[in-house]
């Protein structure tokens, strides 16, 4: 016999079939809110992964000892992409039905991978890597923590202007999307800098030689020696140059201001200089301003840890949590197309420097938030130029 439902059985009915459809992770009032972290913690970019958690765990923990989000504590969900776009697919499919947003891969290749699917998802994605294309164009859920590449790339060409370079080499890994992506706006803006690109260079990750490099760019008359690359490769330049000598002063970006690059290069990365962001320089900034405060507070959160200095790694991933908390507090509420929007109207400094996210900016950050250092005895110290471009207006 056909059971027949009345009117107010039928509409109790679909109210749960909707409710279930489009279930918030994060819905209870008084339960956790649930952030999903993704991150290669293991394959070649371990230790970069794994300090982006650390500066991630730290974050969490001020944040839930002062209460948390709208009276809410943060808990991470944590997955290992293996440093490979597939598993870093795997792991967002995962936890997407767990989490209210996603903190993703400091490896470019991993983030671009997941992207795709997180914009479509509506679940809000915050990228730890830096390359351009994750927001040129915007996608409306995907918003980067690190500088954009073309971000490193016209810092180091300030430079070169504002230290009377004009003629510099270029060399680029062609198997990183940061690189690529650097290595395009690098070649793109020199001219407006009045730089000259006197030899373009390429590479891949499992080259051993790059002898080649120094002797072309000597050849060339270059002044400088501008390299894109992640990971081990920048050791490898860096140990060949200092044997070398090639009388080309040697440039890396914010992929080496790290102790993960500065530790293994060792006495060999004396004097060389990189594109970073402005929390390396933390210590040197002007006293008083809301800026220096951020970047400090984590420092000797992070030294008192792990009795170090964070590195870059450590930075993004301290920096997107307040960036994500900050967001869900503004919308006071989980649901992901509340946190899209605030986050797109957020303005907050933290120790990567001033955000200010728009719609049609998802990256939110401008060449003044980045700063030039170079190592001196083990430590990353503002150049001279650099400290002349510091952020005087950020105060409390």
């Amino acid at each position: 016999m056909r059971r027949v439902l009345s009117a107010a059985s039928a509409l109790a009915l679909a109210g749960l079939l909707v409710s279930g459809c489009n279930t918030d992770p994060g819905s209870s009032d008084t339960g956790p809110i649930k952030i999903g972290l993704i991150q290669p913690l293991t394959g070649p970019y371990q230790a970069l992964g794994t300090e982006a958690q650390k500066g991630v765990e730290i974050a969490v923990a001020e944040i839930n000892k002062a209460g948390g989000v709208n009276n809410r504590q943060l808990e991470l969900v944590v997955r290992d992409d293996k440093t490979t776009p597939d598993q870093s697919v795997l792991a967002f499919n995962d936890v997407k039905g767990q989490v209210t947003a996603v903190i993703g891969s400091i490896f470019s290749n991993c983030a671009l991978a997941v992207i795709p699917q997180a914009d479509r998802g509506k679940v809000p994605y915050l990228s730890l890597s830096p390359a351009d294309e994750q927001v040129d164009p915007v996608k409306k859920y995907v918003f980067m923590v690190p500088a954009k590449s073309s971000t490193y790339a016209e810092r180091s060409l300030q430079l070169f202007k504002g230290t009377g370079k004009t003629k510099i080499a270029v060399a680029h890994d062609t198997k990183s999307s940061y690189a690529l992506a650097g290595h395009k706006a690098t070649i793109a803006k020199a001219k407006d800098y009045g730089i000259e690109i006197v030899e373009d260079l390429e590479f891949d990750s499992t080259t051993k030689d790059f002898s080649p490099l120094f002797a072309k760019s000597k050849n060339k008359g270059a002044q400088g020696l501008l390299v894109w690359v992640t990971g081990p490769p920048a050791v490898t330049i860096t140990k060949q140059y200092a044997a070398a000598k090639p009388g080309v002063e040697l440039y890396f970006t914010g992929a080496e201001a790290s102790k993960l690059y500065a530790g293994p290069a060792g006495a060999e990365a004396e004097g060389v200089t990189m594109a970073a962001s402005i929390a390396l320089a933390g210590k040197s900034l002007p006293d008083g301003t809301t800026l220096k405060t951020a970047v400090l507070g984590l420092v000797d959160a992070y030294k008192a840890k792990y009795n170090s200095d964070p590195p870059q790694f450590a930075v993004d991933g301290y920096s997107s949590v307040k960036l994500l908390a900050e967001a869900i507090k503004q919308a006071k509420s989980t649901d992901a197309e509340d946190i899209q929007k605030a986050l797109e109207k957020l303005k907050l400094v933290v120790p990567n420097g001033e955000y200010v996210y728009t719609a049609d900016d998802h990256s939110g950050l401008t060449t003044g938030d980045t700063t030039v250092v170079a190592i001196r005895n083990g430590q990353f110290e503002p150049v001279s130029w650099a400290k002349e471009q510091f952020p005087k207006d950020i105060t409390p």
